[in-house]
């Protein structure tokens, strides 16, 4: 199993109503818990060994990208005031548009819903479409366009609707 489907499985814990999911395959175990606190991100445990004295853990399991992944793609909207905030969910570089001559994903005074691309964060040459998870007008952009960005920034201020 490599990263890539591992934080397939954290997006579809954080998108439905399970609350803990288990796989087992060959020497590789891995368990995704979801809090039921919204603000809470799902516990993603270390991939634990059956047989350590048979099998070998590759380094690209090591437990500083397991830190990664347990947050891919998971937009968690944390409440300031009245705004909701769309934060970053990887490491990367923000982008508001999908290239120099195309339009501005969002604005100020934009409504927003789910699903909605708001953005689009590089990393490691790949470019990920960030999508709206609350519906709201866009009251700040809280990033300049083509700047670096960490886990868990915050990009955008959003009054819900």
């Amino acid at each position: 199993m490599d990263i890539k489907q591992i934080q397939e499985l954290v997006k579809l814990v954080n998108k439905s109503n399970i609350g803990e999911l288990k796989i087992e395959k060959d020497d590789f175990k891995i368990t995704i818990k979801q809090k039921q606190d919204v603000s809470q991100q799902p516990v993603l445990q270390q991939p634990q060994m059956q047989q350590p004295q048979q099998s070998y853990l590759p380094p690209t399991f090591a437990p500083s990208i397991f830190a990664e992944a347990k947050s891919a793609d998971a937009e968690v909207p944390a409440k300031i005031d009245n705004t909701i905030i769309i934060k970053s969910p990887m490491i990367g570089t923000f982008y508001r548009q999908a290239g120099p001559d195309k339009p501005v994903f969002i604005s100020v005074g934009d409504e927003v819903s789910p699903g909605v691309v708001v953005c689009i964060i590089e990393a490691m040459k790949l470019f990920n479409e960030i999508e709206s998870e609350i519906s709201g007008k866009v009251v700040k952009v809280l990033v300049e366009d083509a700047s670096p960005v960490e886990f868990d920034q915050p990009l955008f201020l959003v009054e819900p609707s």
